[in-house]
């Protein structure tokens, strides 16, 4: 393909009615019309303001260069960053916005909650490994004893920062506003008669302590639940001494509890379920004295592992699953600071677990849970002002997609434009009687999705539906099952994909009569088919009736389904087959470029980047001459900016309002250039484990209208980026990035990318069927 958008010197493009003009930003915006993503961003080193990322346990040697890249440079062994402390890397990240004074109260406080969520699942997922080795003293090997303490360390100086952070500056700030989370020493007499009512009423009966003896072992704590351990003076109703009692909170009860205003004083006044019982524990044990006690919550290792080669039924097995997650291998135990070194030592040894992995916090046990405050509070101002989604652009609500397509190709840029647009698709498709057959893939939809019902009205309605549903989608198990026999109690086909292979793909295929032919028409997005966090994440929708690519879309569902062999596709990349092989082709085909001296540009923007192979091919076209740009939101492993290694890799990561998630790749070889979307982060699980897809867009316009958008907007941010050192640093961008620049002026302020594309769309689109944020 020829370069999507013209020449500096050729003018300003021009543009088909209804698209936007290229990205601007200030009086640089020559710069976003150039025919490439541009590769001259300044860089600016600042103080670190992250902790650095530690290298892997292991060196990574570089494979030797096969017959097809005999130009290779001769590369040094190198190590990989190391992927568990990239993760924590990118925590830091988040949390950075809760500790950001310009970003609402309320907001921030989200962020804090957010990185707390983050944790959770990190220890779950992550954690266990490094336990294991650390208990049983090994010193080789990727985990060890010194990966599991240099894990705890790093962790740990996140949970010290999270607490410092909500106990010096939010709940102090928040106090400000009138907002204040009560103890029960602060309380005054009503507001503890208040608490006494609520405790007797809601609560009590819902507690039953559990004295620990012979006949009363330590009891089942589930994963992530709030209990209590409280030490007892004197005796029993039998004479004995049993002094530890354990007492549960169960789920049902909320954690935080909004005072009524007869109470209140005038001020907005919340007390937590955890100080509720700790003011009445003595009540729960008459006739014996309450000495120590403390809150704890033990998070537990949650990765389902199913032997799909070894079961009859997959989902009944992971039903089984489900019911004995919440009660795996203990990896982290929070107890609150002031919690007695005996208490703290009784609970490690119940669960097996190392001093390393005590967590002793000022404060709830659970930041996550505060995420209840955030619901509570009506205060608008101290949130972010309001942001609807347009209805997308290029879509008029009144006109059919399928004329529409017949035309050309649609992309919807998501939260800033709708996810309506996709519902309004599949929902004419539903109503159309020409309609005859709807195939989509599900791996996470939410538990209550206007998506679903489209779909069980398709089956009433007679049209064949398949729906190839991923049970495996972590955390989103139970869900699935339930939408899987839900469809096919209705008479869908629902089909689990490949035994061994998580089905990541996103894609909707419709089949409908026109005269007397068939026409496809497809969706193809980089994220899920989930309403909700389609206002929170950013992806890429694409909208096509191209049959070259509608008809490797059909040629998927059918390899899904039946498990026969993939036919050669026409346009699409699949995993685990081709997408690791071609990603890696395109990239020496670049390095050999490079050598013969043509200019050459990747751009890659994804979540994740922590394969090898990958990782070796971008080291090796860099070397070679090969401008790269990666951006990766997240865990990335490889080492950017290394002095003789990857001078020319720059490795940059974007956190915003939104959950970056689209996948953008980017490819330049002297004048012809290519785009693929993804559903595929770049890890070893996404090209070898899953069935994941990249596709190209081969529409010049809209090819354009994702380099501006998901790339060059991103290399430009001066406000919300972070830049990858040598190091293992990453330093957060708080300038413009277009200093320095001939015509630029040095006024402009530095500009997020994703608050100048919520301004682009605000300006541009029509709200009528607008999702609000």
């Amino acid at each position: 393909m020829k370069p999507a958008a013209v020449r500096p010197d050729d003018g300003p493009p021009a543009h088909p009615p209804g698209m936007m003009e290229p990205h601007r930003t200030g009086d640089a915006a020559s710069r976003e019309r150039h025919s490439t993503v541009t590769n001259d961003i300044d860089t600016v080193i600042f103080p670190p303001t992250s902790a650095p990322v530690p290298l892997a346990p292991e060196s990574v040697s570089m494979s030797p260069a096969p017959a097809d890249r005999s130009l290779a440079v001769a590369a040094p062994t190198f190590s990989l960053l190391d992927r568990d402390h990239s993760i924590l890397s990118f925590n830091e990240r988040v949390l950075d916005w809760a500790h950001r004074p310009e970003v609402p109260l309320i907001e921030r406080l989200r962020y804090l909650c957010i990185v707390s969520s983050n944790l959770d699942e990190f220890f779950e997922v992550r954690a266990a490994p490094h336990l294991i080795a650390g208990n049983a003293g090994d010193h080789k090997g990727t985990y060890t004893v010194d990966s599991f303490e240099q894990l705890a360390e790093a962790a740990h100086k996140l949970v010290a920062r999270q607490y410092a952070l909500y106990n010096d500056e939010l709940m102090p700030t928040f106090a400000t506003h009138g907002i204040h989370i009560i103890s029960h020493g602060e309380r005054n007499p009503a507001q503890r008669k208040w608490v006494s009512e609520y405790f007797e009423r809601e609560v009590r009966p819902l507690l039953i302590p559990v004295g620990l003896d012979p006949a009363h072992p330590f009891p089942q704590v589930a994963n992530k639940s709030l209990n209590f351990i409280v030490r007892l003076g004197g005796k029993d109703a039998f004479g004995r001494e049993n002094p530890i009692q354990i007492v549960k909170l169960p789920r049902v009860l909320p954690r935080l509890i909004k005072m009524p205003a007869k109470v209140s004083d005038g001020k907005t006044l919340f007390v937590a379920l955890s100080s509720v019982v700790r003011a009445h524990l003595s009540s729960m044990f008459p006739g014996r004295e309450v000495g120590d006690f403390s809150q704890f919550r033990v998070t537990r290792h949650s990765d389902l592992a199913v032997d799909e080669e070894d079961v009859k039924n997959l989902r009944t097995a992971l039903r089984q699953g489900l019911q004995h997650r919440h009660y795996g291998q203990a990896v982290r135990l929070e107890v609150s600071a002031s919690c007695a070194e005996s208490l703290a030592s009784f609970l490690l040894a119940q669960f097996n677990l190392p001093p390393g992995s005590l967590y002793r916090v000022h404060g709830p046990v659970n930041l996550a849970r505060l995420t209840q405050l955030i619901d509570l509070i009506d205060e608008q101002q101290l949130r972010f002002p309001p942001y609807s989604a347009s209805y997308p652009i290029t879509l008029s609500p009144a006109q059919s997609f399928f004329e529409r397509l017949q035309r050309s190709d649609v992309l919807i840029h998501q939260p800033f434009e709708s996810f309506d647009g996709v519902l309004a698709f599949l929902r004419e498709a539903v109503l159309d009687p020409q309609v005859l057959a709807i195939k989509q893939t599900i791996y996470r939809t939410g538990a209550d999705s206007e998506l679903m019902d489209l779909l069980r009205e398709a089956v009433r309605r007679g049209k064949e539906v398949t729906v190839v549903v991923e049970l495996k989608a972590r955390f989103d198990e139970e869900a699935n099952i339930n939408w899987a026999e839900m469809l096919e109690s209705i008479g869908a086909q629902v089909v689990y994909g490949v035994v061994g292979l998580k089905t990541h793909a996103k894609m909707l295929l419709v089949t409908r009569r026109e005269g007397k032919q068939l026409r496809r028409y497809g969706h193809l997005s980089t994220g899920n088919y989930n309403p909700r966090t389609a206002k929170l994440y950013t992806d890429i929708s694409h909208l096509t009736a191209d049959p070259l690519l509608t008809a490797d879309m059909e040629a998927v569902f059918v390899h899904l389904a039946s498990q026969s062999r993939l036919p050669k596709l026409n346009r699409m990349w699949l995993a685990p087959f081709d997408l690791h092989k071609n990603l890696v082709a395109q990239i020496d085909a670049l390095g050999l470029a490079a050598s013969n001296g043509e200019p050459t540009r990747i751009v890659a923007k994804m979540n994740a980047l922590t394969d090898e192979g990958l990782i070796t091919a971008l080291i090796l076209a860099g070397q070679k001459g090969v401008k790269i740009d990666l951006i990766v939101r997240g865990a990335c492993t490889l080492p950017a900016q290394v002095p003789g290694l990857t001078d020319n890799i720059r490795v940059r990561s974007v956190i915003g309002r939104f959950l970056e998630h689209s996948r953008v790749f980017y490819f330049r070889n002297g004048e012809d250039e290519s785009l693929y979307l993804s559903s595929a982060d770049w890890m070893n699980r996404n090209m070898m484990r899953r069935i994941e897809l990249a596709w190209p867009v081969t529409d010049p316009s809209l090819r354009q209208r994702l380099i501006d958008e998901c790339l060059v907007a991103y290399l430009h941010d001066g406000r919300d980026a972070w830049d990858l050192g040598g190091d293992g640093i990453y330093t957060r961008v708080d300038r413009d990035t277009n200093a320095g620049e001939e015509g630029a002026s040095r006024a402009v302020e530095a500009h997020g990318a994703q608050t100048a594309l919520m301004n682009r769309y605000a300006s541009r689109g029509h709200h009528g069927d607008a999702s609000s944020n």
